[in-house]
């Protein structure tokens, strides 16, 4: 599989949509993006119909890993969120996702019970605790070919200032991608970008706190690579209230407003045409 560090070029920006389940992996991957990301939010969400709000351990995660690592081609950027616990925790997690599949992971500083970074009421916990985690984890990756991206929350609660420290911190701790969550402004995506010799991430969240810009604007800011997390399962959200709605309200999918994908396509996307191939040649006659 391609080193994901390798797909950051200067001047570039690395596209990265967000997945969450084997349908979207496997549509997402059929587009042949250079990177994909699993989100947290949607991971936790699709999986255990829950919110992304500390609930999931590393069990429930690590399994969306292997899921999701397993149906896609392009290297995996996968949501490890605090690590789920200690620095033990944070050893056995990098291990864990790594062997699982993914080509990296990302960390973030926030207290457990974590919470998705475009909500309120997160709290960070020390840097010293985080720098130890970040060293911790890039000493535990079996490769350096594994990425670690670190997160900070801190802008939310902190002021930027403080994330800025942090990111800094992050970078001499052993950090391959700097995320400076939730910037507020252009402004300060021009500070954090500024600041930083290593690699950044921005965060694209439709509704979220952070600017939504074209590539050609992030790549002219100075980021490096875009995820976004939650395109898929937001449009998936108004997909189905759209169907769902028509048929309990007419009681038939028949005059839906939302086009609905072709059967024998999707089939094929999901796999089937190997199913059927595979069903031919030990076919008895």
């Amino acid at each position: 599989m391609t080193r994901l560090m390798d797909l950051i070029e200067p001047g570039k920006l690395l596209i990265a949509p967000g997945i969450f389940d084997g349908i979207s992996a496997r549509i997402a991957d059929e587009f042949g993006f250079e990177a994909l990301y699993m989100t947290g939010y949607g991971a936790v969400g699709s999986h255990l119909g829950l919110p992304d709000a500390g609930l999931a351990s590393y069990t429930d995660m690590v399994g969306r890993v292997k899921v999701l690592a397993d149906a896609v081609s392009a290297p995996l950027v996968a949501d490890g969120d605090t690590g789920y616990g200690g620095l033990l925790n944070v050893q056995h997690t990098v291990r864990g996702y790594e062997r699982a599949g993914a080509a990296g992971i990302q960390l973030e500083d926030q207290e457990f019970p974590k919470k998705c970074g475009h909500t309120p009421n997160r709290k960070v916990i020390p840097l010293e605790d985080m720098v130890e985690k970040i060293k911790v984890a890039a000493e535990s990756r079996d490769s350096s070919d594994f990425a670690i991206v670190a997160r900070t929350d801190a802008r939310t609660n902190y002021g930027l200032d403080e994330a800025l420290r942090r990111g800094e911190a992050f970078a001499k701790a052993g950090a391959d991608i700097l995320f400076i969550e939730a910037p507020e402004s252009v402004e300060e995506m021009e500070k954090i970008c500024s600041s930083f010799d290593k690699p950044l991430l921005v965060n694209v969240v439709e509704g979220g706190k952070t600017p939504v810009l074209s590539a050609e604007e992030y790549t002219g800011l100075g980021y490096s690579m875009a995820i976004y997390p939650g395109t898929g399962f937001l449009a998936m959200g108004a997909a189905l209230r759209s169907v769902y709605g028509r048929l309990k309200e007419t009681g038939s999918s028949l005059g839906a407003s939302q086009k609905l994908d072709d059967f024998g396509a999707f089939s094929r996307t999901m796999g089937f045409g190997d199913v059927w191939d595979f069903e031919k040649a030990h076919a008895r006659d």
